[in-house]
């Protein structure tokens, strides 16, 4: 066992304690945790600041050397506290603690020079600090230049766990003598070190935590986010490389009379350039004789539920079954209302499997699978039922797949004796840097471009006052026959959050347009009550809906042309983008209200700004990505990588995911050509093995 795999209560300055409480609260636990556990930014403590340098309340924290002339204690039982009177010799300010009184009235002394550094903060007109950090002034001591500061829990700040503990924690570790640069090794091989100028591991990972510059901590930061990254694109190319190796799937050489008449005879536009060249990519596919692992990505509106018919008339024509499978009983019936119409153009059987289904429509679906005589079934999760059997299942098409789990699509796969072709769909614009790591080990195909006659949604942002406009628009849409959406943030009112809610906004819409039937739709409904208010709107029955955003995903209604979403600046863009592709589905003008606070923050004023500028997804996409982070993706793994990253961010650092995917293709390759030394195959092996816990066989490699 190496000195990095040491347990930390054996470090100095944590013992059993400590080490159990950076365990429990940080998941440190080993030396090389600990290591890892890298600053998230770094304060300069270089040089001092004079009280007369303060300016306003947006300081960041800085050092200050002075003296205190005085204290007193203020306030009694839960609001007792001690106040400082401090001078840097010019000026005067207070230093406020609220805990640890006792324990600092004995041991700050008045008349003695110290170290404060900590935030300023104006109150009542003069500076004070809170709480800040403490040392006696050492006039013999070199300056501290940049310090990290580290995630802490509120846990571990109650415990007495502070930014100076941890920063003394980590030195301890990295001036202890058995931590050499021969003992920590080295993660990369030479080769990609030199190709990028890379400093090597051991430099790198004490620059990241005491640097000695911007320019040597810079360096490093880049080199362990482009390591970090790498890893992660050659677990994900290895694992997609053996899946493609090893998973057969059925060759399907022929475009067939249904295929051919389908495009010929019933389409009734042309399909757009995007949708051949995503019909080209599947085609490829099913010619090479391996499963098909392909992601169609496209908004809504793009044509992807023509482009997974036509791929599923590919199998048909091929001797094949096919399956559609939704994440909701309304989405699965649209899709299978959609399929059946073209089907029974062309003599195709297309039938619908979901919870609700009758027993006795569930025994002729059952005998027409066996049979083979039912060529698509479309369904809900209905359709991974043990007792249902394909005659020849070919090809199964999951639209919105982030709702299902790994395991249950694994159960779809069972239900054929080769593999079935899989062909999933996401109408959630993804940005490429994330789509090449989530989705690794898919195939990716974009549908860019809307069909002829579409027209973009109009999209405005509206404040309380400009209200009655809103209401103005929806009145003519709803005289011209159509049907409006109204999003609310919340079910049931909330005064403290003061915002709208569905409740609320039933009774005031009921109220505005009385000669329209208004339905309600939230996810605290039991599932039959809101699936037949959902019918009522889809119907054309209700003319108005108001919902949660549970109709975010699931709902065409072409007729809809107005969507008015309430405190919009609740939102996500992401969300945001769902929301408003609930309309436009249809060749009328549409209109998405985004109402918000007139007083709100730039970034809230941002994202609001970039949906009324596009309705590109993928330009929204990046772009919320940008402003919240990749966010917890787990619903949509596709082979369980971990994206608990520790430096690098899918969301900041798009140009070195690329790079890193790049030199892992080359890499693998490579190797797999024989072109490396068996070192720098061993440096990979027991790095894919100590990161992701799979054993890493590099003896294939020939």
């Amino acid at each position: 066992m190496g000195i990095l795999d040491t347990e930390l209560k054996f470090l100095k300055g944590v013992g059993e304690t400590r080490a159990s409480l950076l365990a429990k609260e940080l998941g440190i636990v080993t030396f090389r945790d600990l290591l890892y556990h890298f600053p998230f930014r770094y304060t300069d403590r270089s040089r001092f600041y004079s009280i007369s340098e303060f300016v306003g309340n947006d300081m960041p924290s800085v050092q200050v050397r002075g003296s205190f002339t005085g204290f007193s204690v203020e306030g009694e039982g839960m609001k007792e506290r001690l106040v400082g009177y401090f001078t840097d010799g010019h000026r005067f300010m207070q230093i406020v603690w609220f805990s640890g009184i006792k324990r600092l009235q004995s041991t700050l002394q008045t008349g003695r020079t110290y170290i404060l550094f900590g935030k300023p903060q104006i109150f009542r007109e003069s500076y004070s600090m809170s709480h800040p950090e403490i040392d006696l002034y050492d006039p013999e001591a070199p300056p501290e230049g940049m310090r990290g500061i580290y995630n802490l829990t509120e846990t571990l700040r109650r415990r007495g766990f502070n930014q100076r503990l941890m920063q003394n924690i980590v030195r301890n570790l990295l001036d202890h003598p058995k931590l050499t640069a021969a003992e920590v090794g080295e993660t990369l091989p030479s080769r990609l070190l030199e190709k990028h100028h890379y400093p090597g591991l051991y430099e790198s990972l004490r620059a990241l935590h005491i640097p000695q510059d911007n320019v040597q901590m810079q360096r490093a930061t880049e080199r362990m986010k482009f390591e970090e990254l790498f890893y992660i694109e050659l677990n994900i190319l290895r694992i997609a490389g053996q899946r493609r190796a090893s998973q057969q799937g059925a060759v399907m050489q022929r475009v067939g009379e249904k295929f051919n008449t389908f495009y010929s005879s019933v389409i009734p536009f042309d399909l757009t350039g995007a949708q051949k060249r995503v019909i080209k990519d599947i085609r490829a596919d099913m010619l090479t004789g391996r499963q098909m692992n392909r992601l169609l990505q496209g908004d809504v509106g793009s044509g992807k539920t023509m482009v997974a018919f036509m791929t599923m008339l590919l199998g048909v024509d091929n001797g094949y079954q096919a399956s559609l499978m939704a994440p909701t009983e309304i989405l699965a019936t649209q899709h299978y209302e959609t399929l059946r119409e073209w089907g029974d153009k062309i003599g195709v059987r297309v039938e619908l499997l979901t919870g609700s289904t009758r027993v006795k429509k569930r025994r002729e679906i059952d005998a027409g699978l066996r049979a083979g005589s039912i060529h698509i079934l479309v369904g809900t999760h209905a359709l991974l039922e043990e007792k249902v059997e394909f005659s020849r299942l070919g090809i199964a098409v999951i639209d919105e797949q982030h709702r299902f789990g790994v395991a249950q699509r694994a159960r779809m796969w069972a239900k054929a004796q080769i593999p079935p072709h899989i062909l999933v769909m996401t109408a959630t614009p993804i940005p490429r840097t994330l789509a090449m790591t989530v989705y690794g080990d898919l195939d990716v195909s974009v549908i860019d471009e809307l069909p002829p006659g579409r027209k973009p949604v109009q999209t405005r942002l509206c404040y309380d006052e400009n209200r009655e406009e809103v209401y103005r628009l929806m009145g003519q849409e709803l005289r011209a026959g159509r049907q409006v959406y109204v999003v609310y943030p919340l079910v049931k009112e909330n005064e403290k959050l003061a915002l709208r809610s569905v409740e609320e906004g039933l009774e005031r819409i009921s109220e505005i347009f009385p000669s329209y039937p208004v339905v309600m739709v939230h996810g605290q409904m039991k599932p039959d009550v809101k699936d037949r208010a959902m019918e009522r709107f889809v119907s054309g029955e209700a003319r108005i809906m108001v919902a949660t955003t549970v109709i975010e995903v699931g709902v065409n209604v072409p007729n809809a042309s107005v969507m008015v979403i309430e405190n919009a600046e609740r939102f996500g863009l992401s969300q945001l983008h769902q929301l408003r592709g609930r309309v436009g589905r249809g060749a009328d003008r549409s209109y998405c209200i985004l109402m918000g606070k007139l007083k709100m923050g730039a970034d809230t004023r941002k994202r609001l700004g970039i949906m009324t500028e596009t309705s590109d997804g993928f330009v929204i996409s990046e772009a919320d990505m940008e402003l919240r982070g990749p966010g917890d993706m787990e619903g949509t793994q596709q082979s369980g990588i971990p994206f608990n990253l520790k430096i690098a961010s899918l969301a900041r650092d798009g140009q070195m995911v690329a790079l890193a995917r790049q030199e892992a293709e080359t890499t693998l390759q490579e190797a797999y050509a024989g072109r490396y030394p068996q070192q720098e195959l061993d440096i990979y092996g027991r790095e894919l093995h100590l990161r992701f816990r799979h054993k890493v066989d590099w003896s294939i490699i020939s």
